[in-house]
Order: C-alpha cells, then sequence, then structure tokens
C-alpha cells in the first residue's frame, strides 16, 4: 500500500489533483457497479403471468393430443418437446426461410407471461380490447397472445395470415386455423378469429400453387371465417382496419399486436425495420400511405404496437432462455419483488458511494494533503 501510495504521489504530486482523481475512480468504479445491477426490463411473472404461463402449458398438452389424434407424428429433431407449434422446414404453405431455433423458443410457457408482461406495459388494462394480426410463422406466440389476454381479462380480436417462414405452422393439415380452432374446441381459449387471409405473397397466396389456394380456401370457408383477399396492399389494410374498428364500434382498441411478418400487417416500407422487438409507443410513419400495413395504421391513430417479432432480441431483453429442452418450469418470480431488490441494491450503492467520497476528503485534509486552500 505503502509503495501504491508513492507511485501515486509521483504521478499527481498536486494534493488536490490526487483529491479530484480518487474522487473520480470512486465514481467509475460505482459507475460501473451501478451498470451491472442491469435495471433492464426482465420478463416476472406477476400473478396474471402465472395464469397465463399455466394456461399456455395447458394448451400446449391439449394441443399434443389434437396433433396425434390426426395421426401426425413428431419429428425429434425439430421438435423434441412434443408442443406441435413447430412444423417443417419445407412445404406448400412456407413462404420465408425461419429459424427452428426461434419458433423452439417461443414455446416456452413462461412466454405467455412475457406478453402479459408487454400488454401492461402498452397500457392495456382488463375489460381492454386488443387487435391482433398474426402469420402462421410463429403459432406459440399465438398461443402465448391468447393466454395472455385470457388471463388479462382483455378481449383480442384477431386477424390471420396462413402462410408460414419455414418451421411455423406450415402443414396444410396443421395450420394456424387448425390449431386456434382446436383450442377453441376444447374450450381452452375463447379465440375469436375476425378474418383469414392465405397470407403469402401480396396476402393472397400468390407465390402459393394452386391446389394450395384451393385448399386453404375451402378450409376458412369451412370455418365460417370470413376471408380476406383484396387486389392490393392499401385495400387489403383498409379492410383489415374496417374489421377491426368496425365490429365493435363502441370499443377503442387499446393496442395492436403484431405476430410474424405478414406483409398486409408490416406494409412494404423499410421504416418497418427500425419497430423494435416489444412495446412501440413512437413510431416514424412512411411517407407514401400506399407502403403502410396495419402496425404503421394503428400507429398513426397513436395506439402502441407490440412487436413479436426478432424474437433472439426480445428473448434477451426480457432474460428468458433461448431454444430449451426440456421446456422450463413456469416461473413463480414476481415482477415488484425483483423490482424491490434493484431498489434495495440501488440505495445501498449510492450510500456507499458517499461515504467512500466524504472519507476520500477526510482521508484529504487530514492525512495526505494539508489543509485545503
Amino acid at each position: 500500500m505503502t509503495k501504491v501510495l508513492g507511485q501515486f504521489r509521483k504521478i499527481f504530486p498536486n494534493s488536490k489533483e490526487r483529491g479530484l482523481v480518487l474522487c473520480a475512480l470512486v465514481s467509475l468504479g460505482m459507475l460501473a457497479a451501478v451498470m451491472s445491477l442491469d435495471p433492464a426490463p426482465r420478463s416476472q411473472n406477476t400473478q396474471p403471468g402465472i395464469t397465463a404461463s399455466k394456461s399456455m402449458e395447458t394448451a400446449i398438452k391439449a394441443l399434443r393430443e389434437s396433433y396425434l389424434s390426426r395421426g401426425l407424428q413428431f419429428d425429434e429433431s425439430i421438435d423434441p418437446n412434443h408442443t406441435a407449434l413447430i412444423g417443417v422446414e419445407y412445404s406448400e404453405m412456407v413462404t420465408t426461410l425461419g429459424n427452428a431455433d426461434a419458433k423452439r423458443s417461443t414455446t416456452n410457457p413462461n412466454v405467455a407471461g412475457l406478453v402479459v408482461q408487454l400488454l401492461v406495459e402498452a397500457g392495456v388494462r382488463r375489460g381492454d380490447t386488443i387487435a391482433v394480426g398474426c402469420s402462421g410463422s410463429f403459432p406459440a406466440m399465438a398461443v402465448a397472445t391468447l393466454a395472455a389476454t385470457k388471463a388479462l381479462g382483455v378481449h383480442p380480436l384477431m386477424i390471420l395470415s396462413l402462410g408460414s417462414s419455414s418451421f411455423g405452422a406450415d402443414r396444410i393439415d396443421w395450420t394456424l386455423l387448425d390449431i386456434l380452432e382446436s383450442l377453441k374446441n376444447k374450450g381452452l381459449m375463447d379465440v375469436s378469429v375476425a378474418g383469414v387471409s392465405l397470407g403469402g405473397a401480396d396476402d393472397v397466396g400468390g407465390d402459393f400453387d394452386p391446389e394450395t389456394r384451393r385448399v386453404l380456401t375451402e378450409k376458412i370457408r369451412t370455418s365460417g371465417i370470413p376471408i380476406i383477399h383484396e387486389p392490393d396492399l392499401p385495400k387489403n389494410v383498409a379492410r383489415r382496419m374496417e374489421i377491426y374498428f368496425g365490429s365493435m364500434p363502441a370499443t377503442r382498441i387499446m393496442a395492436f399486436v403484431n405476430i410474424g411478418g405478414s406483409q398486409a400487417d408490416l406494409g412494404v416500407d423499410p421504416l418497418v425495420l427500425k419497430l423494435e422487438p416489444g412495446v412501440n409507443r413512437e413510431i416514424t410513419l412512411p411517407e407514401k400511405e400506399e407502403r403502410y400495413g396495419v402496425v404503421f395504421a394503428m400507429a398513426k391513430r397513436h395506439i402502441p404496437v407490440v412487436h413479436l417479432l426478432h424474437i433472439k432480441g426480445l428473448l434477451l431483453k426480457y432474460g428468458l432462455p433461448w431454444d430449451p429442452t426440456p421446456l422450463p418450469k413456469i416461473s413463480t418470480e414476481d415482477i415488484s419483488q425483483t423490482r424491490s431488490s434493484l431498489d434495495a441494491s440501488l440505495v445501498a450503492a449510492t450510500s456507499l458511494y458517499f461515504f467512500l467520497i466524504a472519507m476520500i476528503f477526510i482521508l484529504y485534509r487530514k492525512e495526505f494533503f494539508g489543509t485545503l486552500s
């Protein structure tokens, strides 16, 4: 210690400089310590979150049974957790390449708790109505969103696009429509689907072969849900907005949840790439409305957008595991407990900081540097 102090005196011969440097070093050290506390948002289950996670866990078990009852078989290399929410790499319904790891990561039941947290962050409360636009790319996110709205007492008004990226709901005999109808028929979730499109190119299945379009169209008609099949993007977006706001004219849409990458929901403007995973309150609008997707149309009405895409960034931000096998147990950690712990740590760090600064000034005056002038 004596040698260190000696070197310190040589480097900073002026006593006041030594005191200021010590204060600066303590300040930098404390800043590093506070940053390590990581006050960034983390997915912690409140009671509605726990309820939603349990609901999603139950839904996965039910879907597993329905999947097997149809004579379908699990591919251990693709869906090792047997969730029935992971599709195949290539099929007649695949529109773009997808990542199997990302799809599997969303089957974690705690993702439903995360969606609860996101909806609360967006300002959604019990009794509210939200709009949901969902492609077939992330069927587990659709299930998580329904579980979250059920737990919160929120009414979801859903519009589906059946096209899917790789490993999504991309089997023609097990589409997103089949998955949600299975949950509804089992009485597990109140699925309110207000419209369905084919998805894919121009949202009308432009990249599907004629037989695939025919089979999917017939599946939609059999369901009794209105089909959305407009000739161009602006009319498609306008039709969706009519459905969202015309279905319940006395009710205001409090948030829009986008799941996946439907062209009608995202639009065709590069500005959509600037959307953050999670809650978006301020969104830069394209100059041309014909490039709008539903996310921009909602943002123009000052409606928060919950963007459930870029899954790795979303899960990293909220501290959920990537591609877990087996599926994690339901988290019962309350967010209020985590916040209280963090607040206590900040108070302790602040107290320590001022104590060290006070000690430096005492030593500066009495031991090392003499009287301050």
